[in-house]
C-alpha cells in the first residue's frame, strides 16, 4: 500500500509521470557541460598576439601607402584641424552672444587680417634692415677671419675668402642643379597654396558644424559600434586640441624670448627670426634648435663670434626653459607621453615623410594612445574639447 505521500514503501521517490531516467549519454552530456575549460597554453597565447600584431601592421603600411599617395588631400584635413583647435575658442566665446556662422566669419578674417598684418611687418622690417644687412655682414666676416687667424685657431690669413670664392664656384658649376631645384620649389609653393586653400575651407565647417559632422558619420554606424566610435572622437579631439593649442603657446613664448634677446643683443632681421623660431617650434625637439642655429649663424656673420656665442648660450636657456618648465606646464594635462616616445616618434616621422612626418608624428601618437586608454576603461564618459 503506498504511503500518504504517494511514494514506495522502501522510501525511494516515485518518478514523475511522463519522465525517464537518465540514459549514459545523457549523464556523460551533463558531465561534459560543467567540464572546466581548458586553458591556452602560453605559446598558444604568443601566437594569437604575434597574428594580430601582423594584422595591424599590415593595416598601418597599408595606410601609408594610402597617404603617401594622398599626401596633399590629407595634409590638408591635418592643417585644417590644427587651425580648428586654434580658432575653436575664440568662435565659442562669440558664439554666446551671436549667431555661430557670424562668430566662425568673424574670428576667420580677424585671423587673416593678423596673419597678414605680420607678414607686412615682416617685409618692412627686412626692408629696413637691407641697406645696412651687406655692410654687417661684410664687417661681421672681416671680424670672423681675424678671429679664426688668432688663438687658438691659427687659421692662414685669407682662409674665409677662399671659402667664399669656392662656394662661389660650386654654385657657379651647378647652376642646372640650382635652376632645376628653384622650379621644383615653386611647384611645391603652388601645392602649398591649394592645400592651404582646401584648408582653410574644411576649417570653416569643421568650426562651425564639427560635432554634428561627426555625429552624423557614427549614426551610420549601429548603436553599440557608433557608441565606441563617438567616445573615441571625443577623446582624439580633445588630446590633439589640447596638444595644439599648448604646442602654439609653448612656440609663441619661445618666438617672444628669441626676438627679446635678438633685439637686445643688436642682431638684425629680429622679428624674422623670431617669427622662424615660432614655425620651427611647432615640430618639437628639433624645430627650435634649428632655429636657433640659424640665428646664430646671422649673429655670427653680422656681430662677430662673441654674440653668436651668447646666442648659442640662449638655446640652451630656451631648451631647458622649454623642457622643464613650458611643456610639462602647458602640454602635461594634454599629452601623457614619455619623453623617449615623443623622441622616437619624431625620429621614425622624419625618417618616413621628412619635415611633415616629424610635425604630426607627435600628435598622431598622442591621440592613438588617448584613444586606446579610452577604450580601455568602458565604463569612462567623455567630453568635447
Amino acid at each position: 500500500m503506498p504511503g500518504r505521500t504517494g511514494g514506495r514503501r522502501d522510501g525511494r521517490a516515485r518518478a514523475p509521470l511522463g519522465s525517464r531516467p537518465a540514459g549514459p549519454r545523457r549523464r556523460a552530456a551533463l558531465a561534459r557541460d560543467t567540464t572546466v575549460p581548458v586553458r591556452p597554453t602560453g605559446l598558444e597565447r604568443v601566437a594569437g598576439r604575434a597574428w594580430r600584431l601582423l594584422a595591424v601592421a599590415v593595416a598601418g603600411y597599408a595606410g601609408y601607402l594610402i597617404v603617401s599617395r594622398l599626401l596633399l588631400p590629407v595634409v590638408a584635413v591635418f592643417v585644417a584641424l590644427v587651425v580648428t583647435a586654434v580658432l575653436r575658442p575664440p568662435v565659442d566665446l562669440l558664439a554666446r552672444r551671436m549667431p555661430r556662422a557670424l562668430a566662425v566669419l568673424l574670428t576667420v578674417l580677424g585671423s587673416l587680417v593678423l596673419l597678414a598684418g605680420l607678414g607686412t611687418l615682416i617685409a618692412v622690417v627686412v626692408r629696413s634692415q637691407s641697406g645696412q644687412l651687406g655692410g654687417q655682414v661684410r664687417g661681421g666676416l672681416d671680424r670672423l677671419e681675424h678671429w679664426l687667424e688668432g688663438p687658438p685657431f691659427h687659421a692662414r690669413a685669407g682662409t674665409l675668402g677662399d671659402l667664399r670664392q669656392r662656394f662661389g664656384q660650386l654654385l657657379s658649376t651647378h647652376r642646372q642643379a640650382v635652376l632645376s631645384t628653384a622650379v621644383t620649389g615653386a611647384g611645391w609653393v603652388v601645392e602649398a597654396v591649394a592645400g592651404g586653400a582646401l584648408a582653410l575651407f574644411c576649417a570653416v565647417f569643421f568650426t562651425f558644424s564639427g560635432e554634428r559632422m561627426w555625429g552624423w558619420g557614427t549614426s551610420l554606424l549601429t548603436t553599440r559600434t557608433g557608441s565606441v566610435w563617438r567616445r573615441a572622437g571625443h577623446a582624439a579631439w580633445r588630446t590633439f586640441a589640447g596638444y595644439t593649442r599648448g604646442l602654439f603657446l609653448v612656440a609663441g613664448t619661445n618666438a617672444v624670448l628669441v626676438g627679446v634677446g635678438l633685439a637686445a643683443l643688436g642682431v638684425p632681421l629680429a622679428v624674422p627670426l623670431a617669427f622662424l623660431e615660432f614655425v620651427a617650434a611647432l615640430i618639437p625637439l628639433i624645430g627650435s634648435p634649428i632655429a636657433l642655429a640659424i640665428a646664430s649663424l646671422v649673429a655670427l656673420a653680422t656681430r662677430g663670434p662673441v654674440t653668436a656665442l651668447v646666442v648659442l648660450a640662449m638655446i640652451v636657456v630656451i631648451g631647458q626653459l622649454e623642457g622643464h618648465v613650458l611643456h610639462p606646464l602647458v602640454m602635461g594635462w594634454a599629452v601623457r607621453l614619455h619623453p623617449v616616445a615623443v623622441a622616437l616618434a619624431v625620429a621614425v616621422g622624419g625618417t618616413l615623410g621628412g619635415i611633415v612626418g616629424a610635425a604630426v608624428a607627435v600628435p598622431v601618437l598622442s591621440v592613438g594612445w588617448a584613444v586606446f586608454r579610452e577604450l580601455r576603461a568602458p565604463g569612462s564618459g567623455s567630453g568635447s574639447g
